[in-house]
């Protein structure tokens, strides 16, 4: 077992905890052992392997607790008109251009570069939400090989969903069954969920069945909820009460439910998760860039609802992540009070670990996971205990990730993978993102 002492300028054990100066850790394997002074360390295990990491804050690494890794392939893609709304974009673009033509071969390649990608920003955990209906069945074991090659942590699932068929959305279930199942058997980093679309494209049947599927395995269920104003306006009109009322309707909300999004959701709603127990994972930037609307996090975090962080595949930075949340709900509610820059790092950290139900994850803690990042401070202004938090979140970026650590092992030292060659990577990515674009008549890579 490897002994390793990690010394940083500053240790920030959470987002909720005084940085300490001076102080750095023991690591055991893959657990973190002590906290202590630099010299109280050093005297006391003279043998174990030391990492100087002077200038630096040495942080829990990030957790992203929703993205789609297949996302990036449509960075950048063709696309002469702008979808007028949320329905539109999902309709006549996400679905038929994106979704519809993945491949097995075009999973992997983005998996590979999101890894690399997430690595490189100090994401240690991700859960991973895949809809690609042609490529089941074997496509969450697809991205688990490619997931370990990289040393993640990582949480994977498919989005069953019946707006192709029913028969599809059996396919779903039975993928994600079948992969948990093969997880449990061989625990590793790697593990998975159940997961379901949304109101609007799974009947109810199948939304029992996804909860009794994981109930019977002890596992979480994912869904999208009210990304749009689509949704609440859908199961009105359907049901007669909104989404997570319909839920409660159904029997199935409780602390087992990880819906993501969330944006539109009254007061009732938020209630109603919290009294029961839900999470919720925020995407700031995407919910953006849909057009989708800002959730009410700030009334979410003040109802006690545990909340994650998480990409969607839009913007990977995960500092970009951070500063969307640090900033747009101070703009939407008008309040500069809203959203602290240490309260975002305890969200993207230990916040997204406990939405996402992962266990001793996201602070620094004897006993809990040797999930580490250490973050280079050459700020051009003074980095003290009182600013620390702001300095990070509001200026840096994946470039000051020196080193990233995940259950103990070292995947990033002086900035640079080492487990894979990113150039690789990105070319991989680059080349299957040219073949799902070939399928646009739009696609001016055409005539090339």
């Amino acid at each position: 077992m490897t002994h390793r002492i990690i010394l940083p300028d500053w240790l920030i054990a959470g987002g909720l905890d005084k940085p300490l100066r001076g102080w750095g850790i023991r690591v055991s394997g893959d657990k973190i052992t002590e906290l202590d002074t630099h010299d109280s360390l050093t005297q006391n295990y003279p043998h174990d392997e030391i990492w100087p990491a002077p200038g630096q804050a040495l942080s829990p690494g990030f957790v992203n607790s929703h993205t789609h890794l297949y996302g990036v392939l449509a960075h950048g893609i063709p696309l002469h008109n702008a979808p007028e709304g949320f329905w539109p974009f999902l309709k006549d673009f996400w679905w038929p251009q994106v979704e519809d033509r993945l491949s097995h071969v075009m999973i992997r390649a983005a998996a590979h570069w999101q890894c690399a990608l997430m690595l490189r920003s100090g994401v240690t955990s991700f859960y991973d939400c895949l809809e690609a209906p042609n490529t089941l069945p074997g496509c969450l074991n697809q991205i688990k090989e490619v997931v370990e090659g990289h040393g993640l942590r990582a949480i994977l699932s498919f989005e069953a969903t019946e707006r192709i068929s029913a028969e599809n959305g059996q396919l779903g279930l039975r993928e994600n069954e079948n992969f948990i199942q093969e997880c449990q058997i061989t625990p590793g980093l790697v593990s998975g969920m159940m997961c379901f679309h949304t109101t609007f494209t799974c009947s109810e049947g199948l939304i029992r069945q996804a909860f009794d599927i994981a109930k019977r395995l002890n596992v979480s269920v994912h869904m999208h909820c009210s990304e749009g104003t689509y949704e609440p306006a859908y199961a009105e009109q359907k049901f007669g009460v909104r989404p997570i009322e319909y839920y409660r309707r159904l029997g199935v909300l409780g602390a087992d439910m990880l819906a993501s999004q969330c944006v539109h959701l009254n007061e009732t709603e938020i209630a109603l998760i919290a009294e029961y127990g839900g999470r919720v994972s925020h995407m700031p930037l995407s919910n953006c860039e849909v057009g989708g609307g800002i959730a009410p996090v700030p009334q979410m975090v003040a109802a006690n609802i545990p909340l994650g962080l998480g990409s969607d595949s839009y913007i990977d930075d995960f500092f970009e992540v951070m500063r969307g949340a640090f900033l747009i709900h101070k703009a939407h509610q008008q309040d500069p009070r809203l959203m602290p820059a240490n309260l975002v790092w305890h969200l993207a950290t230990e916040g997204g670990a406990k939405a996402l139900g992962l266990n001793n994850v996201g602070r620094i803690e004897p006993g809990w996971q040797a999930d580490l990042q250490l973050i280079d401070l050459d700020f051009p202004t003074p980095v003290e205990e009182w600013n620390i938090f702001d300095q990070l979140l509001l200026y840096g970026n994946r470039d000051n990730v020196k080193a990233v650590f995940v259950a103990g092992e070292p995947l990033v030292k002086d900035g640079r993978l080492l487990r894979v060659d990113e150039k690789v990577a990105r070319e991989s990515c680059r080349r299957q993102a040219r073949e799902l674009w070939a399928y646009s008549d739009s696609n001016p890579l055409k005539s090339r």
